[in-house]
């Protein structure tokens, strides 16, 4: 073979600014490098493993998976290696020579200078390998792919500087070394006593078994002799055994943290989880988590290939299975389910048609809705704080699992008439609670924003009235409210939607009302033409002159909008102008005898209802040199 070459190749535009941001950011946690390495080792022996079931020779007689940890005091070298899957030098390149990839630019937008945020944003962007270089001015880099000749490994070196070099080498074994070449002031890796401690701390969970060379003894104290060269027979420093296999009782809330933070790649801790094992006709265990915080690809994702939710089958990894054993809007779940029962060779096709993975998949279900009603229930702060993250991709399950649709609309939340600002903090029991006396009708609107909302002249009659009126705006509420009838027996309606309900007394007052206001009625009809379906008087006004409203069973003009700007072809009608006869410019327009001046004043009183429900008006300069005619 002839001598390897050394290329030096830059890395993608903006990874050296995301290796600063890293270097700088962990400063206040900087053994969290080790944790990051771990779980990549761990990672690689989990899919050699499973590799290797189809093709028993990748393991090459050793299937002793394990990772090991070696430092050299002289050479100030730590180095992390592990057995597992190795890589080509394509995949180097790909997997190592690109950060966050696709999601490098919206990294990079989302950093706010603050060093606490910015950390959790690293572990969401899945950059964690360059943490390496929080405590190391150099890291090489040895990997052989599983299967490959000894002549084909890879050895890749960078300062992290914005270059690395890449050439070929000779290495005996599969898998992949991370040697770092640690800075000056980082003496405490060099001592395998921190180095242990710190492998208790962060990956005591990890089921492969995590090696170190047998110490001669140990320190006593600050003044004591540190641990000795060590020797060169190996010992195991971590748990070694899967976390979820172990009895809950032997587990405290740290190994739980600690083991998300594995399995999820994660910064942030966990809100909640719920570890169950089920026996019976199939059996399997499952640890389930809640994120604090949603990915930063959470709106970008495909909801058919998602990750997250792990299977294994009897201890060996098999894939990523989120899409096969939790439902779509349950796809922020973090977690891993271990079947005794399926097949080893089991593939994404089989899960699809398996009658055992839709009985774990509904029992999966259960467990995650049943910790959310604990959460809800007992820990509002964290739900809320769950809520904000996570509300509008669970708002999608009202419309997709109608089995779970009455438990899922008891979890959501909503601003209000009477809740303060925009948070999402009123549930649909909350509202019913302070219905008042008779008020069978759950109210709410949709709109482009909360301002939007909470300001809509649809809303003024029944905020008179003390009726509570419940806010929606985000793009997916219109299609939840679609699906959403009534809840508990109490339908669910529109305020700009049909009639108000109105009292025999309310109902005397609108008729008399309409009688007086007739002549007014009639010329705003012809004035505007068929730029309206109709004109009324409004029950629903009480500060505003005019409104827009539909009728019960119409898309929502809101919904109309979103529509249109994804590209859909929406058939329009002309909408219904409410009108408040005892507002100043309704009597205005009633006493102008001038047909053009009262043209133009019925024309900017239905421009102004179109922009008071957040829609967009045909011609904005038309509407200006109105109003400017208007005001002079």
């Amino acid at each position: 073979m002839s001598a390897a070459v050394t290329e030096t190749r830059r890395f993608e535009a903006e990874v050296e600014q995301v290796l600063k941001l890293v270097t700088h950011s962990l400063y206040s946690h900087k053994e969290i490098f080790l944790r990051e390495l771990i779980s990549n080792a761990s990672d690689a022996c989990d899919k050699l493993r499973f590799e290797a079931i189809a093709n028993p020779a990748l393991s090459e007689g050793d299937s002793d998976y394990r990772i090991e940890i070696e430092i050299d005091k002289a050479a100030r070298t730590l180095t992390l290696s592990d057995n597992g899957i190795g890589m080509t030098r394509d995949e180097v390149i790909e997997n190592i020579g690109t950060v966050a990839r696709s999601g490098t630019r919206r990294f990079l937008e989302s950093l706010s200078g603050d060093a606490r945020k910015d950390t959790a944003l690293i572990g969401q962007f899945g950059v964690g390998f360059y943490s390496a270089f929080v405590v190391a001015d150099k890291v090489t880099l040895v990997t052989r792919r599983a299967g490959a000749d000894a002549g084909d490994a890879v050895r890749w070196e960078s300062t992290g500087s914005g270059e690395y070099t890449i050439e070929s080498t000779n290495e005996a074994g599969r898998g992949t070394s991370v040697t770092l070449h640690l800075k000056p002031e980082e003496d405490e890796f060099l001592e395998p006593w921190r180095v242990r401690t710190l492998v208790g701390k962060y990956s005591d969970h990890i089921a492969f078994p995590i090696r170190m060379p047998k110490e001669n003894h140990a320190p006593q104290d600050d003044d004591a002799e540190k641990p000795a060269e060590a020797a060169s027979d190996f010992e195991t420093v971590n748990h070694a055994s899967a976390l979820w296999t172990r009895p809950k009782s032997e587990l405290k809330d740290e190994d739980y943290q600690g083991f998300y933070k594995h399995a999820a790649h994660a910064y942030d801790e966990p809100l909640a989880w719920t570890h169950n094992r089920v026996e019976g006709n199939q059996s399997y265990t499952s640890l389930l988590f809640l994120p604090t915080q949603a990915p930063f690809d959470m709106a970008f994702s495909g909801r058919d290939e998602r990750k997250g939710l792990k299977l294994y089958i009897r201890r060996v990894f098999i894939m990523d299975a989120s899409e096969q054993l939790l439902p779509s809007y349950l796809r922020f779940v973090r977690g891993v389910v271990d079947s005794d029962d399926l097949p080893l060779n089991v593939s994404r096709e089989i899960l699809q048609e398996n009658r055992l993975v839709q009985q774990i998949r509904s029992g999966l279900t259960k467990r995650t809705l049943d910790l959310l009603d604990s959460l809800a229930s007992d820990q509002k702060e964290k739900y809320d704080t769950f809520f904000k993250a996570f509300g509008s991709v669970l708002k999608e399950g009202i419309a997709e699992d109608f089995g779970n649709k009455e438990r899922i609309a008891k979890l959501l939340r909503f601003a209000s008439t009477k809740s303060e600002g925009s948070a999402a903090s009123v549930s649909l029991d909350d509202y019913i609670a302070r219905m008042q006396d008779g008020q069978e009708t759950i109210w709410y609107v949709t709109a482009d924003s909360y301002a939007a909302a909470a300001n809509s002249p649809q809303l003024e009659a029944l905020k008179s009235r003390g009726i509570e009126v419940l806010l929606m705006f985000e793009r997916i509420d219109e299609w939840v409210s679609g699906h959403l009838n009534e809840y508990t027996g109490k339908k669910l309606r529109n305020v700009a939607k049909g009639d108000i309900q109105l009292s025999d007394e309310e109902k005397q007052q609108r008729e008399d009302a309409e009688k007086s206001a007739a002549p007014i009625v009639e010329r705003m009809k012809s004035l505007l033409g068929d730029k309206v379906r109709d004109v009324k008087v409004s029950a629903r006004l009480t500060e505003s002159a005019a409104c827009l409203v539909l009728d019960e069973y119409e898309m929502a003009l809101h919904m109309q909008r979103l529509m249109r700007a994804a590209g859909q072809d929406v058939p329009s009608q002309a909408p219904v102008l409410e009108i408040n006869p005892e507002h100043s410019l309704i009597k205005r327009l009633s006493d102008t005898e001038d047909a053009a001046q009262a043209g133009d004043l019925a024309l900017v009183i239905l421009d102004q209802a179109r922009l008071a429900e957040g829609g967009q008006l045909d011609d904005p300069s038309a509407f200006l040199r109105r109003m400017n005619a208007l005001l002079r």
